[in-house]
């Protein structure tokens, strides 16, 4: 089985820094995830929005995990200034996320989502009627409803697969 892995790269930061309190490694979370499933893994695409000029310790990050095989996919984070005063930071890749999902859909039998944005529920419905199989990974107090409805049995907790892909301190 041919397995593509799609990570939300700020819904996954946000998920580690206010919800788990722990990091994830992910070079081990490929390695958990071909065990699982008793796939290959042969598409991993990493989704988040970047500073400009690049901020060093993201771009190092970054670079690892296009060491680790990750593909980088980023887009300029925007500044909204809200009615306050106060600024907000915001890329939103969803729709790459999506367009990739389908783009590549020949290349692969299941498609693992690590977020839990319920902004792509439909999609997931979409690939289930294209036949494709599907894996999504977040957290229990962070997936949206509609995420986890529709993903059913198909659903993994990170808190229940901490000692297996936690990063090391």
């Amino acid at each position: 089985m041919k397995i593509s892995v799609f990570v939300d790269g700020a819904n996954v930061f946000y998920m580690q820094k206010d919800e788990l309190k722990w990091w994830i490694n992910f070079e081990k979370l490929l390695r958990w995830i071909e065990n699982r499933t008793g796939g290959e893994i042969i598409d991993a695409y990493y989704y988040v929005g970047e500073e400009n000029p690049p901020d060093t310790r993201q771009q190092g990050f970054l670079t690892a995990l296009a060491d680790i095989g990750y593909s980088i996919i980023t887009k300029e984070l925007k500044i909204i200034v809200l009615d306050d005063g106060r600024e907000i930071r915001k890329a939103n890749l969803d729709i790459e996320i999506v367009l990739d999902m389908f783009n590549t859909i020949e290349n692969y039998d299941m498609a693992i989502l690590v977020s839990g944005d319920g902004d792509f529920e439909r999609p997931l419905r979409l690939l289930r009627a294209r036949g494709k199989r599907f894996m999504v990974m977040s957290t229990k107090r962070f997936i949206a409803r509609e995420l986890r409805e529709v993903s059913g049995m198909h659903f993994v907790d990170f808190e229940d697969i901490r000692g297996e892909v936690q990063k090391e301190t």
